[in-house]
């Protein structure tokens, strides 16, 4: 069973792509900062991270940068509610593979995590 894990500050957020990827055969992992998702890929790789930018303390950006350090290859997409080109061209640069806007749309982050979690 593919596993991802999802890291947002914002429990609906969490709760509700735990809910929505459940139901499609794939086990959810969640972690509400980014220490707390560093916790937990040390504890297994995913196979595939969706990583919220902005988050109080450490951001989705520092966590990327933070796992490209540490030589861990995991798969991220950063999720967020704003269009900053700075962000998106440094995310890609450390090999972030996109990005999905907030609000969530259903069919975007179903194709976008599939995409990435199918062989």
């Amino acid at each position: 069973m593919p596993k991802i894990l999802v890291v947002d500050d914002e429990l609906d957020v969490r709760e509700f792509s735990r809910s929505f990827f459940k139901k499609r055969g794939i086990e959810v992992l969640t972690a509400a900062d980014g220490s707390e998702a560093l916790d937990l890929i040390a504890q297994g790789v995913p196979d595939l991270v969706l990583l919220d930018v902005r988050m109080d303390g450490m951001s989705g950006v520092d966590v990327l940068r933070e796992l490209r350090r540490r030589d861990i290859r995991v798969k991220v997409v950063m999720v967020s509610g704003t269009e900053d080109d700075e962000i998106i061209r440094e995310s890609a640069s450390l090999g972030s593979l996109g990005f999905i806007h907030k609000p969530l749309v259903l069919e975007e982050l179903q194709r976008v995590v599939f995409s990435h979690i199918t062989p």
